[in-house]
């Protein structure tokens, strides 16, 4: 038996009236999911504990069956082990977006920001703006780090973790008040709009009609984590195959395989196909039991309110993800689960993710179970599971009493 579980990232929402009262889901032309609800086991898993921040972080940790209350030390510290960054126990790293702000107020602390994500800059435009950083913000103890597209890291040595506020949490809203009260790091984002703001590379952008990154943002600060290995958990071989840094951190943590396909880029343009077909080779011909696969552009498309393109995502992930690796593993006669699920809802109104239940299908190749007319939040919610330990739904997925 093969297990898969196909990751839509943010891929939940509500009703939209401009949608008929439908969700983004429901509003999506997804054939393959709905051809498999009919025989699929549906529900719906809570994987954002209560009290925790609905965050990509906890979220997929739950999701690949690590309790967030226990294993959960900062977002950052996971997106460190997939740069590959050695972490000292006492140091605290930072996530550092590459931020949009507005540019017509005087005060720092007037702007509004834009956009958490730069337009999603590229990697190798953002590497040339962190070496700005580098030199101007240069300071004893602090050091920065490329990460993908506008996710950064900045690593603080003999840190302490402080609360600091995501930006796609305040979008189109002033900044002052959600500065960090650690007078440093204050001063290292001020002092990064004004290196980055006149940039040539900005500059240009600016020229082309996209958005400059013209700040820095530290968030999501941690101290170096510590996850068991899935393997030894499970007795899976497993694999994780994913354009993001948070993903590929917990991978490697969990001391799990990576593949990084080429083209695979967190956007909405990203090699879906590629992705699936990664899988099904690896699930197929490398040996492995287990594969992750993680699509992060139903959550941007949210961060960024664009109804159709988050429309568009889900409908890419059915068709190019959920599809290829269908069909790829009946060709090959391999035995199957699938569970399909986001990690948490991305509201187009909310612009940011919230931590309701998410709906669940879970798929057996050998097994015809009762299910729905179709796969979203209103047939999952029917169907009455409900996982309020979302964390353990991969026992059942893997069909063991897992003991995490």
């Amino acid at each position: 038996m093969k297990y898969i579980i196909v990751l839509s990232d943010g891929m939940a929402g509500r009703p939209l009236s401009v949608l008929g009262s439908r969700t983004t889901l429901q509003a999506a032309e997804t054939p393959v999911m709905d051809s498999l609800a009919p025989v699929s086991e549906l529900g719906m898993a809570s994987m954002v504990p209560e009290g925790m921040a609905p965050g990509s972080d906890t979220a997929n940790l739950a999701v690949m069956g690590y309790d967030p209350k226990i294993y959960y030390t900062g977002r950052s510290p996971l997106e460190a082990l997939s740069i590959g960054v050695e972490m000292e126990d006492t140091d605290v790293s930072f996530r550092c977006n590459l931020v949009t702000l507005s540019e017509e107020e005087e005060s720092y602390e007037d702007r509004i920001i834009l956009d958490h994500s730069s337009d999603e800059i590229p990697t190798e435009d953002a590497a040339v703006l962190l070496e700005a950083l580098k030199e101007g913000l240069g300071r004893e103890g602090y050091e920065f780090y490329v990460g993908t597209s506008y996710r950064h890291l900045l690593v603080q040595k003999n840190g302490t973790v402080t609360e600091l506020v995501p930006p796609h949490d305040i979008l189109t809203k002033r900044i002052g008040e959600y500065l960090p009260k650690d007078p440093v790091l204050r001063e290292m984002m001020e002092k990064s709009c004004e290196i980055l703001s006149r940039h040539p590379l900005n500059e240009e952008r600016r020229r082309k009609g996209q958005k400059p990154a013209n700040s820095a943002w530290f968030w999501g600060a941690g101290k170096k984590p510590s996850l068991t290995s899935f393997e030894e958990r499970t007795g899976k071989k497993g694999v994780m195959i994913s354009a993001v840094d948070l993903l590929k951190g917990i991978a490697v943590g969990a001391g799990m395989d990576r593949i990084l396909v080429e083209g695979a880029n967190g956007g909405l343009h990203t090699n879906y196909e590629g992705k699936a077909r990664a899988a099904v080779e690896a699930l197929t011909k490398d040996g492995y039991d287990f594969a992750y696969i993680h699509v992060e552009a139903p959550d941007e498309m949210g961060h960024q309110g664009l109804i159709d393109d988050k429309i568009a995502a889900i409908e890419y992930v059915d068709q190019k993800v959920l599809g290829v690796v269908v069909k790829g593993l009946r060709e090959a006669g391999e035995d199957f689960r699938i569970l399909l699920l986001p990690d948490h809802p991305t509201p187009i109104e909310a612009r940011t993710h919230t931590g309701e239940p998410v709906p669940y299908l879970l798929y057996d190749s050998t097994k015809k179970t009762e299910g729905a007319g179709t796969y979203d939040e209103a047939a999952a919610a029917a169907a009455g599971r409900d996982w309020p330990e979302g964390y353990k739904l991969i026992g059942h997925l893997l069909q063991e009493e897992l003991c995490w």
